[in-house]
């Protein structure tokens, strides 16, 4: 956990919408009915400190998997740009969706850039800066029951989202084109290198009931 301000941390991952993107997620937890209508001007401003965190738990119900009294489980999800003294661990994880044209059983799919918390105007949020993925297809893959989606362009701008809107882990598994795979490939750079993926429910009994 380390605090840093606003302009530090949005240089250091490259994000330099950063700033506007956390006016704008104050606006939308300020404003939950009226969202589409705002101008920059509209949005509050905010120069404060951020807190970082390398990691957040995620607690759920799975009483089909190995757990814990009345069946809650607990999972670590990362984001840090070293892990383990090796290179960065962004996980990806299913977020709780209203409604969305690119929901999975109303769940997206996004990718972790950063889990960070501030306070405005005495009120706490806890946040994370996520990339989405976007559904391919109205339908899972007709070979391995599957849903396959694939990163959102990479002029989109990620977006902010309360941290209790994560439900849990995901777990991608890379669909394979007819090239030979480099065995120089390393998995830590799977996220990065492939352009579609498999939702892959079989990682568990709670993961095959939710997707």
């Amino acid at each position: 956990m380390r605090k840093v301000h606003l302009e530090d941390i949005a240089a250091e991952i490259e994000q330099p919408e950063f700033p506007n993107l956390i006016r704008q997620f104050i606006y939308n937890q300020q404003h939950s009915d009226n969202v589409s209508n705002a101008s920059i001007s509209d949005l509050p401003m905010f120069h404060g400190k951020i807190t970082i965190y390398s990691s957040v738990l995620a607690t759920f119900h799975a009483p089909s998997d190995i757990s814990g009294i009345g069946g809650m489980r607990r999972e670590r999800i990362h984001a840090v740009k070293s892990w383990r003294n090796g290179p960065g661990r962004y996980d990806t994880i299913f977020v709780n969706m209203e409604s969305s044209a690119d929901c999975v059983q109303g769940l997206g799919v996004a990718r972790v850039r950063l889990f960070f918390s501030f306070s405005h105007h005495g009120v706490e949020y806890p946040c994370a800066l996520v990339h989405w993925f976007l559904r391919v297809g109205d339908s899972p893959d007709d070979h391995t029951g599957m849903w396959v989606v694939q990163p959102d362009d990479d002029e989109s701008l990620p977006s902010i989202i309360p941290l209790d809107s994560i439900v849990r882990a995901a777990h991608l598994l890379p669909v394979f084109g007819p090239e030979r795979v480099s065995k120089t490939l390393s998995f830590t750079d799977t996220l990065d290198t492939f352009t579609r993926f498999y939702i892959n429910r079989l990682v568990d009994h709670h993961t095959f009931e939710i997707a």
